[in-house]
This record gives C-alpha cells, sequence and structure tokens, in this order.
C-alpha cells in the first residue's frame, strides 16, 4: 500500500533493545501478525511509560472494537525506535507509533508501512528545539563547542537529526553517524525525550536537542520554567503510524479505519476526559506515505547521514 522510496542502503538496525509494556516483553508476542488473533501495538519511547500507557487505552480499546479480526490488542513501550523497527519486521509487533526518521528508514529497509500521519496543535508538522538552561553562559549554538549535549533517540527526527543538522549548519562537525559521539566538536549522549530533558535539568548536560513538545510550558517563549531556547527549526511532518509489512492489504485498511473512524475521546486518555493530563499528544490522522516525509529524507541526506550509516 505504501510508495516505497529509496534513501538509505542500510542492512539492518544496531543496538536493538527489547520491549516492556502491558503484555510483557518481546518473546510473549504472536509469531504471525493477526494469525493468533491478537495484534499488537508499540508506543515509542517519547515520554514516561507509565504516562504514555494511560494515553493510549483508549487506542487500544477502539482497535479492539473495530477491528473484527482481532480477538484482542495489547500495548507495549518499545525501548527505542530500532526495537520498533525491528519487532515489526520480525513479526513480534503489529502496529506502532514512531517518529518520521525511523519509519521511513523502516520503510525503506522492508520494515514497516507507513499508514497515517498525525496531526497536533492544530497542525501537520512540529518543531525540533535545541535548549539549554536559565543561567548558563550558552546564548548561542556557537557556545556549544565542546560542551555536552543530550539527545532523543539516535532515530529521532526532532530529537537529533534536526537538532545536528542546526548544529551543522552553525559550522561544527556533527557525529559520523546519528548514536555515535565519534567526528563531532561536542560532546553527544542519546536516550530519549524525557530522558534527554532530564540529563539538560540536572545539570548532566549544558543543552539538549529535543521536540518542543518534552518542554513547552506557559512562559512567553512557551518553554517550561529554567529553559532557555539557543535554535529552533519547524516545519517537520508530524510523526506517523506504522504497520508490519507482514499485514495484508486488507488488514492495513482495516487499521487504517479503526484510527480514522475513531471517535474524539480515543485522544482523551484514561479517565475519558478532555483536557487532563493523560490526554494523547495527537487530535487527528490522515492517510500518509512515505513521500509525506521527504523532508526528513532530504535532511538526513544533507547530513550524510545516507548509504550505510546504519549498517550493523
Amino acid at each position: 500500500m505504501t510508495n516505497r522510496r529509496t534513501f538509505l542502503k542500510s542492512a539492518g538496525i544496531a543496538g536493538t533493545v527489547g520491549l516492556t509494556g502491558l503484555s510483557g516483553c518481546i518473546g510473549s508476542f504472536g509469531s504471525d501478525p493477526f494469525n493468533d488473533g491478537a495484534i499488537q501495538f508499540l508506543m515509542s519511547p517519547t515520554e514516561p511509560q507509565e504516562q504514555m500507557r494511560a494515553q493510549y487505552t483508549p487506542v487500544r480499546e477502539q482497535l479492539s472494537e473495530s477491528i473484527d479480526m482481532a480477538d484482542e490488542v495489547t500495548i507495549d513501550y518499545a525501548a527505542d525506535y530500532s526495537a520498533t523497527l525491528n519487532a515489526l519486521d520480525s513479526q513480534t509487533a503489529d502496529i506502532a507509533e514512531t517518529g518520521p526518521f525511523a519509519a521511513a528508514l523502516g520503510v525503506n529497509n522492508d520494515q514497516a508501512e507507513i499508514i497515517l500521519q498525525r496531526r497536533a496543535y492544530g497542525g501537520w508538522t512540529y518543531r525540533s528545539i535545541i535548549i539549554t538552561r536559565d543561567g548558563t553562559d550558552i546564548s548561542s549554538l556557537e557556545d556549544l563547542e565542546g560542551r555536552d549535549v543530550a539527545f532523543a533517540d539516535p532515530l529521532s527526527a526532532s530529537g537529533s537529526l534536526y537538532p545536528l543538522f542546526m548544529l551543522q549548519e552553525a559550522g561544527f562537525s556533527v557525529p559520523d553517524s546519528p548514536g555515535s559521539p565519534s567526528g563531532a566538536d561536542f560532546n553527544p549522549t542519546w536516550s530519549s525525550h524525557a530522558s534527554a530533558l532530564e540529563a539538560l535539568q540536572t545539570e548532566q548536560a549544558d543543552a539538549a536537542g529535543v521536540g518542543y513538545f518534552i518542554a513547552s510550558g506557559d512562559n512567553d517563549d512557551g518553554l517550561a520554567d529554567g529553559l532557555q531556547l539557543v535554535d529552533d527549526r519547524q516545519g517537520i511532518p508530524r510523526a506517523p503510524i506504522v504497520v508490519s509489512p507482514q499485514l495484508t492489504d486488507e488488514e492495513q485498511t482495516a487499521v487504517t479505519e479503526a484510527f480514522t473512524s475513531a471517535p474524539d475521546t480515543m485522544y482523551y486518555g484514561e479517565d475519558g476526559e478532555e483536557g487532563t493530563e493523560d490526554d494523547i499528544w495527537f487530535d487527528g490522522v490522515r492517510a500518509a506515505t512515505v513521500d509525506d516525509y521527504q523532508p526528513v529524507i532530504d535532511l538526513a541526506d544533507s547530513l550524510g547521514y545516507g548509504q550505510d550509516v546504519f549498517e550493523s
């Protein structure tokens, strides 16, 4: 169903780790998508697990109620984007929400199919930021030479690729590959959006490159208390929902229609009330393919993150 576009000649993904969550570890999944009557949905590690578990409870219920061929739907928390892609490829997961670059990479490697794009805060694009703490001597990207910079997952668009691109534009040498410190004029580390922000706030890092969503607040500059903007990029296509390439067209259509036909309450979290802390971050979906993520592909190319960067 998805138009494939080759932009990386990757043979595989390195650093796969396990999954934890509502249905246990990766070994407990069914061997074939839908064939055992169970659907496994993976959440990306963008926020703490318990928080996301509450947010995605109505998603599980919507899939369970809307897909006739499913006897059971379970939701798990993926340790990172690589784990997500490998689970989809190995038929141990059926559906996942993931980042733009990870999804496009997964399509290229026949590990995933993009079926939907998500909308949030009134738009289909979002923002990547590099931030520091209030009171540091960092006022521009140039001040980050030799500094400790925390990033999200190596395959995150807003939490890795776009911040690295900002630093490259500022004249820095960036890592030879995302996830490796080699070749950088600063000291990078990678984890998750929430962990990168925590590293900054606890003074384990001088700056953080993350998605704006994890650091937003009520101040005039839109950031949470104690944070200062260093640079940003906007217009990133919002994250997709992907499925295992092993699903049939009928199964992919069933998943797509389950999301596009969902009531607004699917976005209200476990308590079913709009405007509370467990609301999910997005509020709508539309059909999408890898072509919708061409801007992310182009940026990866400009960083030199193509060809065999992700070969194990």
